[in-house]
């Protein structure tokens, strides 16, 4: 990841967090509990919503992103540990979690599909997946227009995918789609699932 894109993540987001993101992360975080994962945890904006948890584990690949999240993990209402690791490769036994959480990652993520099998195999059965992402749109100059753009964008923002149709990635890794709350044109989703069928 680059070292500017870490550095200056918090402040390039603190417009849209104001806007919305704030409060789709704590409707969303309010809802993970028992033993959580959380994947790219980032500089761990999630921390202060998790109020139902006994334990989050956060997984983040970027050393820069994961000294910073630590002052917010320490602050957090529940413990919170926060190792270096990759969605793609998850470094724990199966059915370990009761909840999987994934906010704006899943557009970054090289192999998305190897990451969700991943939470698949870590999450208990019946387990619960709360993820919020932005996708492409289903309007289709928007969504042309996110194709277009988006080879810039992965260069200038770390990998990340403005066209990726996240949701349907979820439903075919296997995962029981339970609630879906679109916002901003269905351009973010709040998606929750749970981890059946296994």
């Amino acid at each position: 990841m680059g070292k500017w894109f870490s550095k200056l993540y918090d402040l390039v987001m603190e417009p849209l967090e104001r806007l919305k993101f704030r409060y789709i992360r704590e409707t969303l975080i309010h809802k993970a509990k028992g033993n959580v994962l959380e994947i790219g945890s980032g500089t761990g904006l999630n921390f202060p919503y998790y109020t139902q948890a006994v334990k989050v584990t956060a997984i983040e690949p970027d050393p820069t992103m994961r000294k910073k999240s630590l002052k917010r993990a320490e602050h957090a209402q529940v413990p919170i540990d926060v190792i270096l690791a990759d969605a793609q490769a998850l470094p724990f036994p199966e059915h370990t979690f009761d909840t999987v959480v994934g906010t704006l990652v899943l557009c970054t993520i090289p192999n998305p599909e190897k990451a969700l099998n991943e939470i698949r195999r870590v999450c208990k059965p019946g387990g619960h997946v709360l993820f919020f992402e932005h996708v492409r749109a289903e309007h289709s100059l928007l969504g042309r227009l996110q194709d277009w753009m988006t080879p810039v964008w992965k260069r200038v923002c770390n990998g990340c995918h403005l066209n990726r149709e996240t949701l349907e990635t979820v439903k075919k890794a296997g995962f029981t789609i339970v609630h879906v709350e679109k916002h901003n044109n269905g351009i973010l989703l709040m998606i929750e699932a749970l981890n059946e069928n296994r």
